[in-house]
């Protein structure tokens, strides 16, 4: 940590702010790090992403073999270390009029960036407080339906640095995030692992039900999009108002992906009601600028794409538990449970329904407690 303080320290003062005041913000599930700045009348905030607290993120020319031998982040085509796909991402979104941090400076090599910083007014937070639900959620699904006028660019200009170019959320990327139910959440609540079969089954139906997603119009898909990474900007207006953050994973997918991420919360209780609301919302804005919006397709994406991400989060949060040391995330399976079961209702995620009701028990789905 000495020799990373240090690393920091030379990086403040080159960028001038070695004068500076340093309030560390809790932590999360990441490696990262943020730590805002405050100089006088200024405030910015440093993202710290240690080099080598995390496997590669994956090269453009990967096959899928050198994906697999670099690891998890290249397989599922995550940042990793790589700092330069927020810069490039910010500077994407700020272009299309959304809100992102603006890049006050940085040193990819190290994995440092100084960062705009959009205040304490999370959506979770505020909502928390006592604030009105409907507002916030209307400003983030109009973000996204502005974000989806446009086709996921090909590149993305990172500031200082050559264009990287923008990867598609492909069929092995999603195959292996839901993988991580079997590697971790099913030992957990079994006792035992999951057959060498049982596995090939689960892991065919699911290849079979990304077959079905029609990604002719891919467009960026910010992939972590929901109310603790969504700020209330009031001083702004329209969709500028939703300060978009933790975005740097981003790839070319579909539509349906970030709105269900927005109204299958993870962290917060989405009523029905509501997310039912938010996805009229969605679709009417879509239909009202494209007339060939294909809602038939989107809601097969949605209720496939959200039942891949709650799979995929369940994983993670068991994985969180055993690997990490973090309990309080076993908090949230339950919701993720109730989240699966609403989404396997799809006629065409019928036999996925059927897999999950013949290998996943109820009694199971309530296993785990976080206590050691």
């Amino acid at each position: 940590m000495s020799e990373r303080k240090a690393a920091i320290d030379a990086f403040l003062h080159k960028s001038g702010w070695g004068n500076a005041e340093r309030h560390p913000l809790p932590g999360d599930a990441s490696t990262r790090r943020y730590i805002r700045i405050v100089d006088r009348d200024r405030t910015a905030m440093l993202m710290d992403q240690p080099q080598g607290a995390e496997t590669a993120a994956c090269p453009p020319d990967a096959s899928e073999q050198e994906r697999r031998v670099l690891g998890y982040n290249a397989v599922a085509r995550l940042a990793g270390p790589d700092t330069r796909r927020f810069a490039g991402l910010a500077t994407h979104l700020k272009r299309q009029g959304l809100s992102a941090p603006e890049i006050i400076a940085h040193d990819y090599d190290e994995g440092f960036l100084l960062i705009e910083d959009f205040g304490d007014g999370r959506f979770a937070d505020l909502m928390a407080g006592g604030y009105a639900e409907q507002p916030f959620y209307e400003n983030a699904i109009d973000a996204l339906i502005h974000l989806h006028q446009s086709a996921a660019p090909a590149a993305l200009e990172v500031p200082g640095a050559n264009a990287l170019p923008l990867l598609a959320y492909d069929a092995m990327a999603m195959e292996i995030e839901v993988d991580l139910l079997a590697d971790w959440f099913y030992p957990a609540a079994s006792g035992r692992k999951m057959s060498t079969d049982q596995r090939a089954e689960y892991l065919a139906l699911w290849r079979t039900a990304f077959a079905k997603l029609d990604l002719s119009k891919p467009v960026l898909v910010l992939r972590d999009y929901h109310a603790e990474n969504l700020m209330w900007l009031d001083d702004r207006a329209g969709v500028a108002r939703s300060g978009l953050l933790d975005f740097q994973d981003a790839l070319a997918g579909s539509p349906a992906y970030d709105v269900v991420s927005l109204i299958e919360d993870a962290r917060r209780e989405v009523s029905p009601e509501l997310a039912s609301q938010m996805a009229a919302r969605y679709v009417a804005g879509r239909k009202t600028r494209d007339a060939s919006f294909d809602v038939d397709q989107f809601k097969l994406a949605a209720a496939l794409l959200a039942a891949q991400r709650n799979t995929k989060i369940v994983g993670i949060f068991s994985r969180l538990w055993k690997r990490d040391g973090k309990p309080r995330y076993t908090s949230y399976l339950p919701r993720m449970w109730r989240y699966l079961d609403r989404d396997l209702q799809h006629p065409e995620l019928s036999a996925l329904k059927s897999w999950f009701d013949r290998s996943v028990p109820r009694d199971w789905r309530g296993a785990l407690t976080g206590e050691a």
